[in-house]
Protein backbone atom coordinates (compact mmCIF):
# COMPACT_ATOMS: atom_id res chain seq x y z
CA UNK A 1 0.00 0.00 0.00
CA UNK A 2 1.40 3.38 -0.97
CA UNK A 3 2.06 6.01 1.68
CA UNK A 4 -0.62 8.73 1.79
CA UNK A 5 0.40 12.08 0.36
CA UNK A 6 1.76 14.56 2.87
CA UNK A 7 0.16 17.97 2.90
CA UNK A 8 2.64 20.75 2.18
CA UNK A 9 3.04 23.69 4.53
CA UNK A 10 3.90 27.02 2.93
CA UNK A 11 4.81 30.30 4.58
CA UNK A 12 6.18 33.64 3.44
CA UNK A 13 9.16 35.50 4.86
CA UNK A 14 9.26 39.24 4.28
CA UNK A 15 13.01 39.50 3.65
CA UNK A 16 14.95 41.30 6.31
CA UNK A 17 18.34 42.93 6.46
CA UNK A 18 20.17 40.66 4.04
CA UNK A 19 21.18 40.47 0.41
CA UNK A 20 18.22 38.28 -0.59
CA UNK A 21 16.34 41.51 -1.21
CA UNK A 22 17.28 43.37 -4.38
CA UNK A 23 16.23 46.74 -3.00
CA UNK A 24 17.67 48.56 -6.01
CA UNK A 25 15.21 46.88 -8.38
CA UNK A 26 12.57 49.36 -9.62
CA UNK A 27 9.88 46.85 -8.60
CA UNK A 28 11.01 46.88 -4.97
CA UNK A 29 9.06 48.88 -2.43
CA UNK A 30 9.59 50.23 1.05
CA UNK A 31 10.64 48.13 4.02
CA UNK A 32 9.19 50.77 6.34
CA UNK A 33 5.78 51.70 4.96
CA UNK A 34 2.94 49.54 6.22
CA UNK A 35 1.47 49.20 2.73
CA UNK A 36 4.39 46.90 1.81
CA UNK A 37 3.74 44.54 4.70
CA UNK A 38 -0.01 44.61 4.04
CA UNK A 39 0.42 43.75 0.33
CA UNK A 40 2.77 40.88 1.17
CA UNK A 41 0.47 39.49 3.87
CA UNK A 42 -2.65 39.71 1.72
CA UNK A 43 -0.90 37.83 -1.09
CA UNK A 44 0.16 35.08 1.32
CA UNK A 45 -3.38 34.82 2.65
CA UNK A 46 -4.88 34.78 -0.84
CA UNK A 47 -2.60 31.80 -1.56
CA UNK A 48 -3.78 30.07 1.66
CA UNK A 49 -0.29 30.09 3.21
CA UNK A 50 0.07 29.02 6.82
CA UNK A 51 1.80 32.13 8.09
CA UNK A 52 3.90 35.22 7.44
CA UNK A 53 7.27 35.42 9.15
CA UNK A 54 9.16 38.53 10.23
CA UNK A 55 12.72 38.43 11.48
CA UNK A 56 14.00 40.94 14.03
CA UNK A 57 17.34 42.71 14.30
CA UNK A 58 18.31 44.36 17.57
CA UNK A 59 21.17 46.42 16.18
CA UNK A 60 22.28 47.69 12.78
CA UNK A 61 25.08 45.58 11.38
CA UNK A 62 28.47 47.15 10.92
CA UNK A 63 31.56 46.27 8.95
CA UNK A 64 34.88 47.95 9.42
CA UNK A 65 33.26 50.26 11.97
CA UNK A 66 30.61 51.59 9.57
CA UNK A 67 26.93 50.73 9.12
CA UNK A 68 26.59 47.95 6.56
CA UNK A 69 24.27 49.59 4.03
CA UNK A 70 24.65 47.28 1.05
CA UNK A 71 21.58 45.43 2.35
CA UNK A 72 18.33 46.97 3.53
CA UNK A 73 19.00 48.95 6.72
CA UNK A 74 16.38 49.27 9.44
CA UNK A 75 12.94 47.81 10.02
CA UNK A 76 9.97 48.78 12.23
CA UNK A 77 9.42 46.78 15.40
CA UNK A 78 8.21 43.26 14.63
CA UNK A 79 5.40 43.19 17.20
CA UNK A 80 4.00 46.48 15.98
CA UNK A 81 3.94 45.29 12.36
CA UNK A 82 2.35 41.93 13.25
CA UNK A 83 -0.32 43.61 15.36
CA UNK A 84 -1.19 45.93 12.49
CA UNK A 85 -1.31 42.97 10.08
CA UNK A 86 -3.81 41.23 12.36
CA UNK A 87 -6.29 43.94 11.41
CA UNK A 88 -5.92 43.48 7.63
CA UNK A 89 -5.87 39.66 7.49
CA UNK A 90 -8.35 37.03 8.69
CA UNK A 91 -6.58 33.66 8.55
CA UNK A 92 -2.83 34.11 8.02
CA UNK A 93 -0.58 33.15 10.92
CA UNK A 94 1.63 35.94 12.28
CA UNK A 95 5.11 34.81 13.30
CA UNK A 96 7.78 37.03 14.80
CA UNK A 97 11.35 36.58 16.00
CA UNK A 98 11.69 37.77 19.57
CA UNK A 99 14.97 37.47 21.44
CA UNK A 100 15.23 35.57 24.73
CA UNK A 101 18.58 37.05 25.73
CA UNK A 102 17.66 40.71 26.09
CA UNK A 103 13.94 40.53 26.93
CA UNK A 104 11.97 39.34 29.97
CA UNK A 105 9.46 36.46 30.02
CA UNK A 106 6.60 38.54 31.42
CA UNK A 107 6.70 41.23 28.75
CA UNK A 108 7.15 38.78 25.88
CA UNK A 109 4.38 36.47 27.15
CA UNK A 110 2.08 39.47 27.52
CA UNK A 111 2.81 40.65 23.98
CA UNK A 112 2.22 37.24 22.39
CA UNK A 113 -0.92 36.52 24.40
CA UNK A 114 -2.23 39.92 23.34
CA UNK A 115 -1.38 39.27 19.68
CA UNK A 116 -3.10 35.90 19.89
CA UNK A 117 -6.26 37.56 21.21
CA UNK A 118 -6.18 40.39 18.67
CA UNK A 119 -5.69 37.98 15.76
CA UNK A 120 -8.14 35.32 16.88
CA UNK A 121 -5.45 32.73 17.53
CA UNK A 122 -2.80 33.32 14.86
CA UNK A 123 0.32 34.21 16.87
CA UNK A 124 3.66 32.40 16.69
CA UNK A 125 6.99 33.09 18.37
CA UNK A 126 10.38 32.32 16.86
CA UNK A 127 12.53 31.95 19.98
CA UNK A 128 16.11 33.03 19.38
CA UNK A 129 19.16 33.86 21.44
CA UNK A 130 21.74 36.58 20.91
CA UNK A 131 25.35 35.54 20.65
CA UNK A 132 27.47 38.69 20.67
CA UNK A 133 28.45 41.56 22.94
CA UNK A 134 28.02 43.95 20.01
CA UNK A 135 24.24 43.46 20.08
CA UNK A 136 24.23 43.61 23.86
CA UNK A 137 25.58 47.15 23.82
CA UNK A 138 22.08 48.34 22.91
CA UNK A 139 20.75 47.00 26.24
CA UNK A 140 21.26 47.89 29.84
CA UNK A 141 23.03 44.64 30.65
CA UNK A 142 25.33 44.78 27.68
CA UNK A 143 27.62 41.84 27.20
CA UNK A 144 26.50 38.43 26.03
CA UNK A 145 26.14 34.86 27.26
CA UNK A 146 28.27 31.84 26.33
CA UNK A 147 26.40 29.38 24.10
CA UNK A 148 25.56 26.90 26.87
CA UNK A 149 24.14 29.71 29.02
CA UNK A 150 22.21 31.20 26.09
CA UNK A 151 20.28 27.98 25.60
CA UNK A 152 19.90 27.46 29.34
CA UNK A 153 18.35 30.92 29.59
CA UNK A 154 16.23 30.35 26.48
CA UNK A 155 14.79 27.09 27.83
CA UNK A 156 13.98 28.67 31.18
CA UNK A 157 12.65 31.78 29.42
CA UNK A 158 10.25 29.66 27.36
CA UNK A 159 9.25 27.51 30.34
CA UNK A 160 8.54 30.65 32.37
CA UNK A 161 6.48 32.13 29.53
CA UNK A 162 4.47 28.90 29.37
CA UNK A 163 3.81 29.12 33.11
CA UNK A 164 2.49 32.64 32.56
CA UNK A 165 0.29 31.56 29.64
CA UNK A 166 -1.04 28.65 31.71
CA UNK A 167 -1.75 30.75 34.79
CA UNK A 168 -5.16 31.33 33.19
CA UNK A 169 -7.23 28.21 32.42
CA UNK A 170 -9.71 29.90 30.12
CA UNK A 171 -12.92 29.60 32.16
CA UNK A 172 -12.32 32.30 34.76
CA UNK A 173 -14.15 35.17 33.07
CA UNK A 174 -17.88 34.99 33.79
CA UNK A 175 -18.79 38.66 33.20
CA UNK A 176 -22.25 37.91 34.60
CA UNK A 177 -24.07 41.23 34.28
CA UNK A 178 -26.96 39.99 36.37
CA UNK A 179 -24.94 39.06 39.44
CA UNK A 180 -22.07 41.46 38.88
CA UNK A 181 -19.55 38.60 39.12
CA UNK A 182 -16.74 39.01 36.64
CA UNK A 183 -14.23 36.32 37.67
CA UNK A 184 -14.92 32.82 38.93
CA UNK A 185 -11.41 32.52 40.37
CA UNK A 186 -9.83 35.33 42.34
CA UNK A 187 -6.42 33.68 41.91
CA UNK A 188 -6.44 33.84 38.12
CA UNK A 189 -3.05 34.73 36.67
CA UNK A 190 -1.07 33.90 39.79
CA UNK A 191 2.45 32.80 38.88
CA UNK A 192 5.50 31.93 40.93
CA UNK A 193 8.76 30.96 39.24
CA UNK A 194 12.16 30.64 40.84
CA UNK A 195 15.06 29.47 38.72
CA UNK A 196 18.62 30.15 37.67
CA UNK A 197 17.71 33.06 35.38
CA UNK A 198 14.30 34.31 36.54
CA UNK A 199 12.57 34.93 39.86
CA UNK A 200 8.94 35.94 39.35
CA UNK A 201 6.17 36.22 41.92
CA UNK A 202 3.16 38.02 40.51
CA UNK A 203 0.08 37.83 38.31
CA UNK A 204 -0.19 37.55 34.56
CA UNK A 205 -2.71 40.09 33.32
CA UNK A 206 -3.75 38.61 29.94
CA UNK A 207 -6.46 35.89 30.09
CA UNK A 208 -5.90 32.64 28.24
CA UNK A 209 -5.79 33.27 24.50
CA UNK A 210 -7.43 31.26 21.68
CA UNK A 211 -4.38 29.03 21.10
CA UNK A 212 -3.56 28.72 24.80
CA UNK A 213 0.03 29.46 23.89
CA UNK A 214 1.52 30.83 20.68
CA UNK A 215 3.03 28.34 18.27
CA UNK A 216 6.75 28.06 19.04
CA UNK A 217 9.41 28.21 16.31
CA UNK A 218 13.15 27.67 16.68
CA UNK A 219 15.94 28.47 14.23
CA UNK A 220 19.16 27.07 15.73
CA UNK A 221 21.12 24.51 13.71
CA UNK A 222 23.69 23.59 16.35
CA UNK A 223 23.31 20.41 18.38
CA UNK A 224 21.95 22.49 21.26
CA UNK A 225 19.51 24.18 18.89
CA UNK A 226 18.25 20.88 17.54
CA UNK A 227 17.72 19.55 21.05
CA UNK A 228 15.90 22.73 22.04
CA UNK A 229 13.60 22.33 19.06
CA UNK A 230 12.98 18.65 19.77
CA UNK A 231 12.05 19.34 23.38
CA UNK A 232 10.15 22.61 23.14
CA UNK A 233 9.33 23.81 19.61
CA UNK A 234 6.39 23.23 17.28
CA UNK A 235 8.46 23.98 14.16
CA UNK A 236 12.11 24.45 13.30
CA UNK A 237 13.60 26.49 10.48
CA UNK A 238 16.31 24.86 8.39
CA UNK A 239 18.88 26.17 5.93
CA UNK A 240 19.91 22.86 4.33
CA UNK A 241 20.01 23.31 0.58
CA UNK A 242 20.04 19.89 -1.07
CA UNK A 243 17.62 16.99 -1.01
CA UNK A 244 20.21 14.78 0.69
CA UNK A 245 21.16 17.36 3.33
CA UNK A 246 17.50 18.10 3.96
CA UNK A 247 16.68 14.43 4.52
CA UNK A 248 19.64 14.02 6.87
CA UNK A 249 18.56 17.05 8.93
CA UNK A 250 14.93 15.89 8.92
CA UNK A 251 15.87 12.41 10.14
CA UNK A 252 18.22 13.72 12.82
CA UNK A 253 15.77 16.20 14.35
CA UNK A 254 12.73 13.93 14.15
CA UNK A 255 14.56 11.06 15.88
CA UNK A 256 15.27 13.31 18.88
CA UNK A 257 11.57 13.76 19.66
CA UNK A 258 10.96 10.37 21.28
CA UNK A 259 13.17 11.11 24.29
CA UNK A 260 10.83 14.00 25.12
CA UNK A 261 7.69 11.90 24.74
CA UNK A 262 6.76 13.55 21.46
CA UNK A 263 5.59 12.17 18.12
CA UNK A 264 7.14 12.93 14.75
CA UNK A 265 4.16 15.04 13.68
CA UNK A 266 4.52 17.35 16.69
CA UNK A 267 7.51 19.17 15.16
CA UNK A 268 7.45 20.57 11.63
CA UNK A 269 10.66 21.15 9.66
CA UNK A 270 10.41 24.18 7.39
CA UNK A 271 13.50 25.25 5.42
CA UNK A 272 13.78 28.74 4.00
CA UNK A 273 13.79 28.77 0.21
CA UNK A 274 14.17 31.34 -2.52
CA UNK A 275 12.60 30.81 -5.93
CA UNK A 276 12.93 32.05 -9.49
CA UNK A 277 9.89 31.51 -11.69
CA UNK A 278 9.57 31.90 -15.48
CA UNK A 279 7.60 30.43 -18.36
CA UNK A 280 10.25 27.77 -19.08
CA UNK A 281 13.03 26.14 -17.10
CA UNK A 282 15.64 27.63 -19.41
CA UNK A 283 14.29 31.15 -18.97
CA UNK A 284 14.17 30.64 -15.20
CA UNK A 285 17.81 29.54 -15.12
CA UNK A 286 18.89 32.67 -16.98
CA UNK A 287 16.74 34.87 -14.77
CA UNK A 288 18.13 33.20 -11.63
CA UNK A 289 21.69 33.97 -12.73
CA UNK A 290 20.78 37.61 -13.32
CA UNK A 291 19.00 37.87 -9.96
CA UNK A 292 21.90 36.27 -8.11
CA UNK A 293 24.37 38.72 -9.64
CA UNK A 294 22.14 41.59 -8.55
CA UNK A 295 21.94 40.15 -5.04
CA UNK A 296 25.71 39.76 -4.89
CA UNK A 297 27.20 42.96 -6.25
CA UNK A 298 30.94 43.34 -6.40
CA UNK A 299 30.95 45.29 -3.13
CA UNK A 300 28.71 42.69 -1.48
CA UNK A 301 31.02 39.88 -2.61
CA UNK A 302 34.04 41.58 -1.02
CA UNK A 303 32.19 42.19 2.23
CA UNK A 304 31.10 38.55 2.35
CA UNK A 305 34.67 37.40 1.79
CA UNK A 306 35.65 39.57 4.75
CA UNK A 307 33.46 37.34 6.96
CA UNK A 308 36.15 34.69 6.53
CA UNK A 309 39.29 36.76 5.93
CA UNK A 310 38.55 39.25 8.73
CA UNK A 311 40.50 41.86 6.79
CA UNK A 312 39.64 44.96 4.80
CA UNK A 313 39.47 43.61 1.24
CA UNK A 314 38.07 46.76 -0.40
CA UNK A 315 41.21 47.09 -2.52
CA UNK A 316 40.65 43.76 -4.24
CA UNK A 317 38.89 43.30 -7.57
CA UNK A 318 35.65 41.33 -7.00
CA UNK A 319 35.98 39.96 -10.53
CA UNK A 320 39.56 38.90 -9.85
CA UNK A 321 41.17 36.02 -7.91
CA UNK A 322 40.86 35.35 -4.19
CA UNK A 323 43.42 36.99 -1.88
CA UNK A 324 46.68 35.09 -1.49
CA UNK A 325 47.04 36.29 2.10
CA UNK A 326 45.51 34.21 4.88
CA UNK A 327 42.58 35.23 7.11
CA UNK A 328 43.37 37.21 10.25
CA UNK A 329 42.38 35.02 13.20
CA UNK A 330 44.06 37.14 15.86
CA UNK A 331 41.82 40.16 16.28
CA UNK A 332 38.24 41.24 16.89
CA UNK A 333 36.08 40.46 13.87
CA UNK A 334 35.65 43.11 11.20
CA UNK A 335 31.93 42.24 10.76
CA UNK A 336 29.76 43.14 13.76
CA UNK A 337 26.30 41.71 14.29
CA UNK A 338 26.60 39.09 11.56
CA UNK A 339 25.56 35.60 12.56
CA UNK A 340 27.19 34.24 9.39
CA UNK A 341 30.67 34.66 10.82
CA UNK A 342 29.93 31.79 13.22
CA UNK A 343 29.56 29.44 10.27
CA UNK A 344 33.29 29.69 9.60
CA UNK A 345 34.76 28.24 12.77
CA UNK A 346 38.08 27.50 11.03
CA UNK A 347 38.72 30.46 8.70
CA UNK A 348 42.07 29.11 7.52
CA UNK A 349 40.50 25.81 6.45
CA UNK A 350 37.60 27.64 4.77
CA UNK A 351 40.03 29.87 2.88
CA UNK A 352 41.95 26.81 1.63
CA UNK A 353 38.72 25.12 0.54
CA UNK A 354 37.51 28.23 -1.28
CA UNK A 355 40.83 28.71 -3.06
CA UNK A 356 40.64 25.11 -4.30
CA UNK A 357 37.08 25.62 -5.53
CA UNK A 358 37.96 28.88 -7.25
CA UNK A 359 40.98 27.31 -8.96
CA UNK A 360 39.00 24.25 -10.07
CA UNK A 361 36.16 26.29 -11.59
CA UNK A 362 38.08 29.44 -12.57
CA UNK A 363 35.87 31.48 -10.22
CA UNK A 364 36.42 35.08 -9.29
CA UNK A 365 35.65 36.36 -5.79
CA UNK A 366 32.15 37.30 -6.90
CA UNK A 367 31.61 33.96 -8.62
CA UNK A 368 32.65 32.11 -5.46
CA UNK A 369 30.28 34.04 -3.21
CA UNK A 370 27.42 33.47 -5.65
CA UNK A 371 28.10 29.75 -6.04
CA UNK A 372 28.67 28.93 -2.38
CA UNK A 373 25.41 30.48 -1.17
CA UNK A 374 23.63 27.83 0.88
CA UNK A 375 19.92 28.68 0.63
CA UNK A 376 17.71 26.28 -1.29
CA UNK A 377 16.59 27.72 -4.63
CA UNK A 378 13.61 26.51 -6.61
CA UNK A 379 14.25 27.51 -10.21
CA UNK A 380 12.04 26.73 -13.17
CA UNK A 381 8.60 26.91 -14.64
CA UNK A 382 5.57 26.75 -12.35
CA UNK A 383 5.25 23.03 -13.14
CA UNK A 384 8.90 22.34 -12.29
CA UNK A 385 8.80 24.27 -9.02
CA UNK A 386 5.55 22.63 -7.91
CA UNK A 387 6.94 19.18 -8.71
CA UNK A 388 10.23 19.86 -6.91
CA UNK A 389 8.59 21.22 -3.76
CA UNK A 390 6.31 18.19 -3.69
CA UNK A 391 9.30 15.85 -4.13
CA UNK A 392 11.12 17.37 -1.17
CA UNK A 393 8.13 17.05 1.11
CA UNK A 394 7.02 13.58 0.04
CA UNK A 395 10.60 12.26 0.45
CA UNK A 396 10.86 13.67 4.00
CA UNK A 397 13.42 16.36 3.31
CA UNK A 398 10.97 18.91 4.74
CA UNK A 399 7.39 19.37 5.86
CA UNK A 400 7.10 22.53 3.77
CA UNK A 401 8.97 25.72 2.98
CA UNK A 402 9.21 29.33 4.06
CA UNK A 403 9.48 31.21 0.79
CA UNK A 404 11.74 34.25 0.55
CA UNK A 405 11.18 36.30 -2.61
CA UNK A 406 13.90 38.68 -3.81
CA UNK A 407 11.40 41.47 -4.52
CA UNK A 408 9.11 43.00 -1.91
CA UNK A 409 6.27 43.46 -1.58
CA UNK A 410 5.17 41.97 -4.94
CA UNK A 411 7.62 39.10 -5.26
CA UNK A 412 5.19 36.51 -3.94
CA UNK A 413 2.37 37.37 -6.36
CA UNK A 414 3.43 35.18 -9.28
CA UNK A 415 4.06 32.17 -7.04
CA UNK A 416 0.57 32.56 -5.57
CA UNK A 417 -1.01 32.78 -9.01
CA UNK A 418 0.93 30.05 -10.84
CA UNK A 419 2.53 27.52 -8.47
CA UNK A 420 -0.08 27.24 -5.71
CA UNK A 421 -2.88 26.11 -8.11
CA UNK A 422 -0.62 23.30 -9.36
CA UNK A 423 0.06 22.11 -5.82
CA UNK A 424 -3.67 22.17 -5.19
CA UNK A 425 -4.26 20.10 -8.32
CA UNK A 426 -1.79 17.54 -6.97
CA UNK A 427 -3.87 17.29 -3.81
CA UNK A 428 -0.98 18.31 -1.56
CA UNK A 429 -2.00 21.84 -0.61
CA UNK A 430 -5.23 23.23 0.80
CA UNK A 431 -7.79 25.03 -1.32
CA UNK A 432 -9.15 26.83 1.72
CA UNK A 433 -8.41 27.26 5.40
CA UNK A 434 -10.02 24.58 7.55
CA UNK A 435 -9.85 26.30 10.92
CA UNK A 436 -9.42 29.72 12.49
CA UNK A 437 -6.06 29.38 14.25
CA UNK A 438 -2.47 28.87 13.19
CA UNK A 439 -2.48 25.56 15.05
CA UNK A 440 -5.25 24.42 12.69
CA UNK A 441 -3.20 25.45 9.65
CA UNK A 442 -0.12 23.56 10.89
CA UNK A 443 -2.01 20.49 12.09
CA UNK A 444 -0.92 21.05 15.69
CA UNK A 445 -3.09 20.18 18.66
CA UNK A 446 -4.19 22.80 21.18
CA UNK A 447 -2.19 22.43 24.43
CA UNK A 448 -5.42 21.76 26.34
CA UNK A 449 -6.31 18.89 23.98
CA UNK A 450 -2.99 17.27 24.86
CA UNK A 451 -3.66 17.73 28.57
CA UNK A 452 -0.48 19.76 28.48
CA UNK A 453 -0.68 22.18 31.39
CA UNK A 454 2.95 21.86 32.29
CA UNK A 455 5.72 24.27 31.43
CA UNK A 456 7.92 23.22 28.56
CA UNK A 457 10.29 20.47 29.57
Amino acid sequence: MSKPLKQIHLAAHFPGVNNTTVWSDPASGSHIEFSSFAHFARTAERAKFDFLFLAEGLRLREQGGRIYDLDVVGRPDTFTVLSALAAVTDHLGLTGTINSTFNEPYEVARQFASLDHLSGGRAAWNVVTSWDAFTGENFRRGGFLPQEERYSRAKEFLATAHELFDSWHGDEILADQGTGVFLSDAKAGACVHRGQHFDIHGRFNVPRSPQGRPVIFQAGDSDEGREFAASDADAIFSRHATLEAGRAFYTDVKRRLAKYGRRSDQLLILPAATFTLADTDEEAQELAKAVRRRQVSGATALRHLEFVWNRDLSGYDPDGPLPDIDPDVSSRHIAEGRAQVRMYRDPLATAREWRELAAAHNWSIRDLVIETGNRQNFIGSAETIARTIDEYVQSDAADGFILVPHITPGGLDEFADKVVPLLQERGVFRTDYEGPTLRHHLGLAHPDDLGDRRAAS
